[in-house]
């Protein structure tokens, strides 16, 4: 497996996982449970699940009202899609 690949893997995997969380919080914010931190969610989206954490905002309706969210994320994909091309050009 080629180093693209396994990068390819990676990102699909991180949003898919990040997508859930932000299912699970909103879930276990309706059912008044113990909630996953903001820190977490916002983690999850540096980390490459900026695009799943995107969709969890809309699908779920989370964190739709928190500017750190409706501001953060879409800086922290711009930014990912910014350095993305940077390295393909560089590298």
């Amino acid at each position: 497996m080629t180093l693209t690949e396994t990068f390819i893997i990676y990102l699909l995997a991180i949003n898919l996982i990040t997508f859930i969380v932000y299912g699970v919080d909103k879930w276990k914010a309706a059912k008044h449970r113990w909630r996953i931190s903001e820190a977490t969610l916002l983690l999850l989206a540096v980390v490459g699940g900026s695009i799943g954490a995107l969709c969890g905002m809309r699908v779920w309706h989370h964190k739709t009202m928190h500017k750190k969210f409706i501001i953060g994320v879409p800086l922290i994909l711009l930014l990912q899609v910014a350095a993305l091309i940077y390295f393909m050009k560089n590298c």
